[in-house]
């Protein structure tokens, strides 16, 4: 037989009776035989066909209503079906772990030739997991069609396995499937009034814990907007100009993107003078609503200015040195080279012949370096501060050095990180006083806002639980999705959501 040829077993039931499948009944009463053919699992890659020589049965209880009934076998064959148990399962998985036309061409190479459909077939007719009783609760929103379509996944935080899956982000299906299951103890979430709401209304009993991630991640925000607000202190103070009054001032952004964002901020600002909404505006304009808000919310046109970032240099930390070595009139890139490696340099010695040749070309470009980005100093405050390297910390040093402001921002950011590293939320209502009083851009309207949700934050900043297995589920569901490049209908969805490994 030929090595790519199929393998047949011919095989037939032994035993002497039959068990009706509608009620139970055995019967030895035989009706008529025939021959089932069934696809089985594949042998040394080889494609396996059983020809299995089945009997009917006649029913012999009245009160039934299956007249006649074919015998099955326990653990190969079930009612309607042209393949095994066992080839059931195998496609099972591979439909769940990969879906149709992936799993299809995998199950082909394998020795079991199928189709897409039948893949999908297969898993959509699985049952839901059982649902016990869960203790930690935790709920959080993913895009089903980002942008337009959400749906909400419901995590045991205990286990880390997902309960369900919802359609829509709103409070109602969470508040009916808290209705109808038993009220957890815990419910973790984020900040979203939704998932308050829900949680109030259908266990009102559950302590509600908000993410400290989530916080951490607002704060982040908070402190990028404050960090915005002071851009003009993360420049050494080289590039400066006076004003009418003789004092320093930073010089003003050029350029055609920033005569772009100071007219499109004079005309925002003209609008909202007049009372007009932002919806209105953004309709007037033809933007979107969070464009005209960005431009809202700022209070001045140079905030919203971001320049072309240039690629950092190994030779950046150098160039103070080498501009003073080359004013003194040395041009050997050699010689440099040596020099600056002696302190430290890293780099090759092409990159510092480059830099000579562009200054022959280019005197100024030994100006000082550019001046961190406001997301490089955001991160800097938000980092621990034994993860700094000793440049970034020295930078962040001069810059809090000059800024009273971003000085009073990282006091509060690290006090913030003590309290919830060591969850003492004890000391939440005399922060949120702190950073109030501190009147920092976007941090002090974070911290306002804590209050809205104050015995959530709290819990969440004293209790051990949190949202991590959520979030890492919600990261489990995306590449989900992008294997079935975000096409699959919400209920094949949620059944490798609730189901694949």
């Amino acid at each position: 037989m030929h090595a790519d040829a199929e393998l047949v077993l011919v095989a037939a039931v032994r035993r002497n009776e039959g068990v009706c499948s509608a009620c139970s009944r055995t019967s030895s009463r035989v009706h008529s035989r025939y021959q089932r053919t069934l696809a089985d699992t594949p042998v040394a890659g080889r494609v396996v066909r059983i020809l299995l020589r089945v009997r009917r049965f006649f029913c012999d209880n009245l009160e039934c209503r299956s007249k006649t009934f074919v015998e099955q076998v326990d653990g190969l064959t079930r009612r309607w079906s042209r393949m095994s148990e066992g080839l059931r399962r195998m496609f099972t998985a591979i439909g769940l772990a990969l879906a149709g036309r992936a799993g299809a061409r995998l199950a082909s190479t394998l020795g079991m030739p199928t189709g897409r459909d039948r893949l999908l077939r297969l898993v959509r007719a699985l049952p839901d997991p059982p649902v016990g009783d869960i203790t930690v609760l935790g709920v959080d929103d993913f895009a089903i069609k980002r942008g337009h379509h959400y749906g909400t996944v419901l995590i045991d935080c205990e286990t880390r396995k997902v309960v369900d899956v919802l359609v829509g982000r709103d409070a109602e299906p969470v508040t009916a499937w808290l209705q109808e299951h038993a009220k957890p103890a815990v419910i973790c979430r984020d900040r979203a009034t939704a998932y308050a709401e829900a949680a109030r209304t259908a266990a009102p009993e559950a302590v509600q814990v908000a993410d400290r991630f989530h916080l951490w991640q607002n704060l982040a925000t908070a402190v990028e907007k404050c960090v915005a607000r002071h851009k003009n202190c993360l420049a050494e103070p080289v590039d400066t100009v006076l004003d009418e009054s003789g004092e320093v001032e930073a010089a003003e952004p050029t350029g055609a993107m920033a005569d772009r964002r100071r007219a499109h901020h004079a005309l925002v600002h003209d609008l909202l003078k007049q009372d007009a909404g932002f919806r209105q505006i953004a309709r007037h304009l033809g933007w979107s609503h969070r464009t005209v808000s960005k431009y809202a919310h700022a209070a001045t046109w140079q905030e919203l200015v971001v320049g072309q970032k240039p690629r950092p240099s190994l030779v950046d930390p150098f160039k103070p040195y080498l501009a003073r070595r080359i004013g003194e009139g040395c041009l050997n890139a050699s010689a440099l080279y040596r020099e600056i490696a002696a302190k430290g340099f890293t780099g090759s010695y092409p990159i510092v012949r480059k830099f000579v040749e562009q200054y022959r070309s280019r005197p100024d470009l030994t100006r000082a370096p550019r001046p961190p980005s406001v997301r490089q100093v955001t991160g800097w405050i938000c980092r621990h501060p034994d993860n700094l390297v000793s440049r970034d910390t020295e930078q962040l040093r001069n810059i809090l050095g000059r800024c009273p402001e971003l000085r009073s921002a990282v006091d509060l950011v690290r006090s913030f990180a003590d309290m919830m590293a060591h969850l003492h939320g004890e000391r939440l209502t005399a922060w949120i006083t702190a950073a109030e009083q501190a009147e920092l851009p976007g941090i002090s309207r974070f911290a306002t806002g804590l209050n809205a949700d104050l015995a959530a934050v709290t819990a969440g900043l004293s209790l051990p639980f949190s949202s991590g297995a959520v979030e890492g589920n919600v990261n489990r569901i995306k590449m989900i999705k992008r294997q079935m490049y975000g096409r699959a209908n919400f209920d094949l969805l949620r059944k490798r959501i609730l189901l694949a490994p």
